[in-house]
């Protein structure tokens, strides 16, 4: 292959795994495309990979970061790997990210300081439906496409709205990638996947999170690394509870994750419920 192989899909789906079994079995490099793991000192809350990879531990804590500073330094890697012969394995959860490694991304304006949290406070003032009203009158179709209930996409369609852009032109994917690339979905059934997130979320307790996150609490934080799922329930919380906490949010954004797969151009699922070798072959049958 002269191309980019992804591989996307939920949390605990196990992308790092089959990831890394093709980089054992091809000449390849990994590189990531997660929102946290680009951030130092937590390496289990954000299941950094054990393998080397581009991307990974890059920031510290106290440093904000953002999705077009990621989408630069992706694309150089990118075009690094495949300038020395190898196949860049871009491995990742967050479906901006992915996409921002894969295509070119029309990024609107940076907001002034403090904008989203005027529209956010505005939002908890004013509550889902007439927050959901204003928007309809500032931008009818962005209206249309966004649920009241859904807080974030509600005030990001504000805010770009203050910014005189529009959610919805704003496309989750574009269908033309920077180079050739075969972009793999990795299938787990909802039941086998909340069985595998509870189990990594406890699994990260054994491996000593509950002090990783203190620590990282201790110091300065930017904005950007504050929102790491789980930070503060694994800090503050009795352990039991935290565990439960984590693991039902973590769930919530599996499903997330899961709606974002089905919105990819040209996507090829995969069943992963089976041993990552076994995935793994599969995939370089495809790239074949």
């Amino acid at each position: 292959m002269t191309g980019v192989l992804a591989i996307f899909g939920p949390t605990a789906s196990g992308k790092s795994a089959v990831a890394a079994e093709i980089a054992r079995r091809v000449p390849a490099e990994l590189v990531a495309a997660d929102a946290f793991q680009v951030y130092r000192g937590l390496p289990v809350l954000t299941a950094q990979p054990e393998e080397p990879t581009r991307l990974v531990a890059i920031r510290d804590l106290d440093e904000e970061f953002s999705v077009g500073e990621y989408e630069r330094l992706a694309h150089a890697a990118i075009d690094e790997v495949l300038a020395a012969g190898r196949v860049p394995i871009v491995v990742g959860g967050t479906g901006l990210y992915l996409r921002a490694a894969l295509a070119e991304l029309e990024l609107p304006p940076a907001p002034p300081p403090g904008l989203r949290e005027r529209i956010d406070a505005d939002y908890e003032r004013l509550g889902p439906e007439r927050a959901h009203a204003h928007l309809a009158r500032r931008d009818p179709e962005a209206a249309a496409a966004v649920h009241p209930n859904d807080r974030r996409r509600v005030v990001r369609a504000l805010e770009l709205a203050e910014l005189g852009r529009s959610l919805a032109g704003s496309r989750l994917w574009a269908e033309s990638t920077r180079h050739p690339t075969l972009v793999v979905g990795l299938e787990v059934a909802p039941d086998e996947l909340a069985r595998r997130i509870d189990q990594r979320t406890r699994r990260m307790f054994e491996r000593g999170v509950e002090d990783e996150a203190q620590r990282a609490l201790a110091g300065p934080l930017s904005a950007t690394a504050a929102k790491v799922l789980g930070l503060t329930e694994a800090a503050e919380l009795p352990r039991e509870q935290a565990i439960e906490r984590i693991a039902e949010r973590t769930r919530r954004y599996a499903a997330y994750q899961r709606k974002w797969m089905r919105r990819v151009p040209g996507i090829v699922s995969v069943d992963a419920t089976r041993a990552p070798a076994e995935v793994a072959a599969e995939i370089l049958r495809l790239l074949e």
